[in-house]
């Protein structure tokens, strides 16, 4: 079955209107080079766009009066009388032309010209074009005996980074690329050089490919236009040097908010007075959810049951819940206030049950919120699911989790006002039931704001060799969030699979919170490796997950909450430390480098590692296994320096109940290293702030 894709967030235009040396269209390759279209095709580059985020087509004729792309690529015009050509338009643009494309960038759009060796015989007026940006393409042949290949034309380049941090590195994933008669640039407005000759060279030194700002935009020029055809885009790093081109090119469209989704239940007047009786009716509340009653009144409920039944029209599929909360309610209010029980409406709550892309649930419960308030107070929300086609196929044929839900927020009550990210059951007021454990709801949105406000900032401070991409990521909500709703379906669905020791949740045990953090990160492996898996296969889009998983793990899990007993913490701790050991990423002159071309092949190393100790682990009483789990975390993180479950230190016993142990933890077991303790100290404001965006 053919894998559904999300929708295109970019768009590109490739401009075959002036007579260019080559096209993205087969039947125009081959009309062009009939013996050989591939040396007139630049089809392959295309769909490499195409399988991406890029909505590709092709201006076949009439003049660039206005640029309607993020991304206009011009590739070589030339006289017919040199190169087989699209044989529409000449190689000049006009005034009025050159005047629209630089508009284009100077509001935000990308550039990429092509241009080619011995420049001025093409009869094109490209350099006209490019006077604005500081950049001129010279005519010239560079020739290098010492590095090149099978001729002296075919050069081995240096490159050099564009730059570090959250603007992107067009580096990332490219060590070796061939330039084929290449012309040369000259610069006179601060371009940064990508690629230049070697000191060999019959031209040494000189700048080959270079990157600029104009405006709001950005430009890409290269004096080569061979490196991305049909011919050679598969050889050496050409289709991510390509790809990464395109994407720091596209990377002001990728900032733009979602579009705003209205909400007719929000927009009723029922909703505010709801929420307004909730917030009331919270501030009365103990921490338990009850209400003293003694020398004061009994709060009225009336208000907030007719809100609910006011907004009941816009709910048809919550009938059955909404019915059993005013029951619920009036019982609550009927018993005097005490300790909440809203089993009744919880059994009846079943969004899992209506995963539709856009429908909305009006949730109203009393709860604690994890990783925020403790009081089992009210709130109330009105949510939405995105749960798009694509997503809905892989839940359905790969990855099945009947009670996985991805939701965002349209409005909530004060107490989600917090580091809470999470809906789930087992938060809700029962009294001494046991709670129903229907769905699981994650609000993708909470979690993609904080990655992209935390990553972003510790990508500047540690001057990260960021991929374009995965800049493109944290510059965009609705790719951040599509990243994260495919992230938390596999990792929720990961802990109930593979060869577990203990029940995968560890629902009423108590453990090492290593072991949770084990657990935790296990969950994130796996989904990294599915995502491997899933691009490998077509589905592109995954290489967002690969992303979100490593950013948020290294930079915003380990610097986030308090250090007792925080495993989330300690799991990025431990992949920063695995990777950096076997030199996956490295620390350097204040600068981070992650080899993003090998990060998958160390992600699955540490994946295998944990995957070990768990299978071992079945044969092991939990004491054994509890140190075992402490070495493997202790051979990347040192524990903390008098840590009495250090392996030359514990003394553990089989005899007795083994929880007696646990009591010997240290609150912070492992503590930030010397790394982390500098990126929290930075980072505290940013991720103060994120910890309640969305």
């Amino acid at each position: 079955m053919a894998l559904l894709h999300p929708n295109k967030t970019a768009t590109l235009l490739f401009d075959e209107a002036h007579s260019q040396a080559w096209s993205i269209r087969p039947e125009v390759a081959q009309r062009m080079q009939p013996a050989h279209p591939a040396d007139a095709s630049y089809v392959q580059a295309a769909k490499l766009l195409e399988q991406r985020d890029f909505v590709v087509s092709a201006h076949t004729e009439g003049e660039l009066t206005s640029v309607l792309a993020d991304v206009l690529v011009i590739a070589h015009p030339s006289d017919p009388r040199w190169e087989a050509t699209t044989e529409t338009g000449s190689p000049r643009y006009s005034a009025t032309e050159i005047e629209a494309i630089q508009r284009h960038v100077a509001q935000g759009g990308g550039l990429i010209v092509l241009g080619e060796c011995d420049h001025d015989r093409y009869g094109n007026n490209l350099n006209e074009l490019l006077e604005a940006f500081g950049i001129q393409i010279e005519t010239a042949t560079v020739q290098d005996y010492e590095q090149s290949d099978a001729a002296p034309t075919w050069i081995r380049p240096h490159l050099q980074s564009n730059g570090r941090g959250a603007g992107a590195d067009v580096l990332a994933r490219v060590n070796e690329v061939r330039f084929y008669r290449a012309g040369t640039l000259a610069l006179s407005n601060g371009a940064k050089v990508i690629a230049h000759a070697s000191p060999s060279a019959t031209k040494p030194h000189a700048p080959l490919a270079v990157v600029t700002q104009y405006g709001e935009g950005r430009v890409v020029v290269l004096a080569d236009s061979d490196l991305f055809s049909d011919d050679t885009i598969g050889e050496h790093d050409h289709a991510d040097l390509w790809v990464n081109l395109v994407y720091w090119a596209a990377g002001p469209a990728f900032a733009h908010d979602e579009t705003t989704v209205e909400s007719p239940a929000f927009s009723d007047p029922a909703w505010p007075t709801l929420k307004a009786e909730i917030e009331a009716l919270r501030a009365l509340q103990n921490a338990d959810g009850s209400i003293d009653l003694e020398g004061r009144e009994a709060p009225e409920i009336d208000p907030i049951l007719n809100a609910i039944e006011a907004l009941r029209t816009y709910f048809p599929h919550q009938d059955a819940y909404l019915t059993a909360l005013q029951s619920d309610l009036s019982a609550w209010a009927i018993n005097g206030f005490a300790v909440p029980d809203f089993s009744l409406s919880l059994e009846q709550f079943r969004p899992d049950q209506h995963r539709e892309d856009g429908i909305e649930h009006l949730v109203v419960f009393p709860m604690y919120k994890q990783n925020g308030p403790s009081e089992k107070v009210f709130e109330a929300l009105i949510i939405r699911v995105p749960w798009p086609e694509w997503l809905a196929q892989l839940e359905r044929t790969r990855f099945q989790n009947p009670k996985f839900v991805p939701v965002t927020f349209v409005d909530r009550t004060s107490g989600y006002e917090s580091n809470t990210a999470v809906l789930f059951p087992e938060t809700v007021s029962v009294g001494a039931n046991k709670p129903a454990n229907h769905f699981g709801a994650i609000f993708c949105d909470r979690e993609a704001a904080r990655l992209r406000a935390v990553a972003t900032h510790a990508a500047d401070v540690l001057s990260l060799n960021l991929a374009p991409d995965a800049a493109a990521l944290l510059a965009s909500p609705e790719l951040s969030r599509q990243a994260f709703v495919l992230w938390d379906l596999i990792h929720d669905r990961a802990h109930s699979r593979g060869d577990l020791p203990f029940d995968p949740f560890m629902i009423r045990q108590r453990q090492p919170y290593w072991m949770y953090a084990l657990e935790e990160l296990r969950c994130d492996l796996t989904a990294f490796v599915e995502a491997v898996q899933l691009e490998s296969e077509g589905f592109a889009f995954a290489r967002y997950v690969q992303h979100a998983i490593v950013l948020d793990r290294l930079f915003r899990f380990p610097v986030t909450g308090p250090r007792v007993r925080n495993y989330d913490g300690l799991g990025g701790q431990l992949l920063f430390s695995y990777l950096h050991k076997h030199e996956y990423l490295h620390w350097t002159n204040n600068e981070l480098t992650i080899e993003w071309d090998r990060l998958a092949e160390g992600v699955a190393n540490l994946r295998a590692e944990v995957e070990t100790l768990y299978r071992e682990g079945i044969d092991s009483s939990k004491p054994q296994y509890w140190a075992s789990a402490h070495d493997l975390v202790a051979t990347y993180v040192r524990p903390a320096a008098d840590s009495v479950w250090s392996k030359d230190r514990r003394e553990l016993s089989d005899q007795g109940d083994p929880r007696r142990f646990i009591d010997q933890v240290q609150p912070d077991e492992f503590p930030l290293s010397l790394f982390y303790v500098s990126l929290q100290a930075k980072l505290a404001e940013t991720v103060e702030l994120a910890g309640v965006a969305a």
